[in-house]
């Protein structure tokens, strides 16, 4: 077993938001708008409004890669600087599977280290969970952030780094 953590990404040391973008409800019609910009300190900033008109209700980014064995880590680490609000963490172990593997993780308005365990990261279809095992930690495609908590509102989520560690 590898002792030291997978860095998955860091935005302080990259320049650009290269195989990030954002999936917005409105691929279902909704009218959510989401961002995201790497500022001055060199984290990431997701932004933007939650609104639930015309059936919507999500805004999201997306971060794909080639597959990652990730075999023998058990928690997802991240750095980040929320408002307060709930978001998801998500990964797929293919990228062009309809379901993720989702985490809810609370923010509270100052920077702070979120430590997840993998093997609680559910199955998940568009809100509802699925009957499957839960995540098999061995390999994965692609990483979200996503917030959806069925009001219209406002959000930032300032993300410094998402490490994999044992």
């Amino acid at each position: 077993m590898n002792a030291s953590p997978l860095e998955i990404f860091n935005f302080s040391k990259e320049s650009q938001l290269e195989n990030w973008y954002v999936v917005d409800d409105g691929v279902m019609g909704g009218l959510s708008q989401g961002q995201m910009y790497i500022n001055e300190d060199g984290n990431a900033v997701f932004f933007g409004d939650v609104s639930l008109k015309n059936n919507g209700g999500f805004s999201s980014i997306r971060h794909s890669f080639k597959s990652m064995d990730i075999d023998g880590y058990t928690k997802a680490q991240i750095r980040v600087k929320g408002d307060g609000k709930r978001y998801q963490f998500r990964i797929k172990t293919d990228e062009n599977h309809y379901h993720s593997y989702i985490q809810y993780f609370e923010t509270s308005g100052e920077w702070e280290t979120i430590e997840l365990e993998l093997d609680q990261l559910y199955p998940s279809f568009r809100g509802m969970e699925l009957d499957m095992p839960n995540f098999p930690a061995e390999s994965m495609e692609q990483i979200s952030f996503l917030i959806a908590n069925y009001k219209e509102e406002s959000f930032r989520l300032e993300i410094d780094y998402l490490k994999l560690t044992q």
